[in-house]
């Protein structure tokens, strides 16, 4: 992995981070997904003329991946509901990437090193511990463990998929258009049918709260894809889960959550992980 796309990774974890500690700081968590997706809508509209047309082989991958979006959107919005971001972050995002390593290896034939691998299983390990470090009272959140392992399921699949999508597509520009196109559409209706029957009209802060998470999320999306066309896709989606000590920062700094030994020890394994990606070629 070239030094600059690792430094594009990096960004995109760091803007990941930020628009999830939006998402789960707005009281109207539904609203706000339903914000971003229609923001994320009209951006797309507005880049049409300006992409390439992704490959006909591509458009199998871009059609999948609304539904998988989707439904991990909705999860991760029911999984903040009862669980902090520093739980619920590092748990989804922490599990995908040894799901990511093990198809892209088993069933895709990538190539990573000895060094690559250790690295892979270093940053999904210090970011799924972090789920282990709250105490009694947080392995009891069962709920909210479950909701991220489900997430966590879903994003496997839409890294994979995106992964061959973009490659297939001949454009990285093209494809992030095409896939939000289609699947911004679908999250607002299943926002929707989720508020019905909630006659309060949406905040204002839960409006530009919304926005700007659609920008965010979007230019993250755009980095991450544009850089699973330049490196392998186990090593790519592991870096990005780097999020997680960004979203810890900010749950600390911002959000008034706890941050122990247990946290900081999961901070460094993560932190020597990321280390060793940058080291090895």
């Amino acid at each position: 992995m070239t030094g600059w796309v690792f430094a594009m990774v990096l960004g995109a974890a760091l803007i990941h981070a930020t628009w999830n500690a939006l998402m789960k700081s707005d009281g109207d968590r539904l609203a706000l997904v339903e914000i971003m997706a229609a923001t994320q809508f009209l951006l797309s509209l507005a880049l049409l003329p300006l992409v390439p047309v992704p490959a006909p082989a591509s458009w199998p991958y871009i059609i999948a991946n609304p539904a998988l979006t989707t439904a991990y959107t909705l999860l991760l919005e029911r999984a903040y509901r009862s669980g902090d971001l520093s739980l619920v972050y590092p748990l989804a995002r922490g599990t995908a990437p040894l799901v990511v390593a093990g198809i892209s290896i088993g069933l895709l034939g990538e190539q990573l090193s000895a060094v690559s691998q250790l690295s892979v299983l270093l940053i999904a390990l210090g970011v799924t511990s972090l789920a282990l470090t709250r105490g009694a009272n947080g392995l009891r959140d069962r709920r909210s463990i479950a909701l991220s392992l489900a997430a966590a399921a879903f994003i496997a699949t839409y890294t994979v998929v995106d992964g061959l999508g973009a490659r297939a597509a001949g454009t990285a520009n093209g494809y992030m258009v095409w896939i939000t196109l289609l699947s911004s559409p679908l999250i607002v209706i299943s926002a929707r049918l989720l508020r019905r029957g909630r006659r309060a009209p949406i905040g204002r802060r839960s409006r530009n709260a919304g926005m700007a998470a659609a920008v965010l999320s979007y230019g993250a999306s755009w980095l991450f894809i544009w850089a699973l066309t330049l490196a392998p896709i186990a090593p790519v989606s592991a870096l990005r889960e780097t999020g997680m000590v960004f979203a810890v920062l900010i749950g600390v700094l911002f959000l008034n959550e706890r941050l122990n030994l247990a946290r900081l020890a999961s901070i460094a394994a993560t932190l020597v992980g990321t280390a060793l990606l940058k080291l090895s070629r």
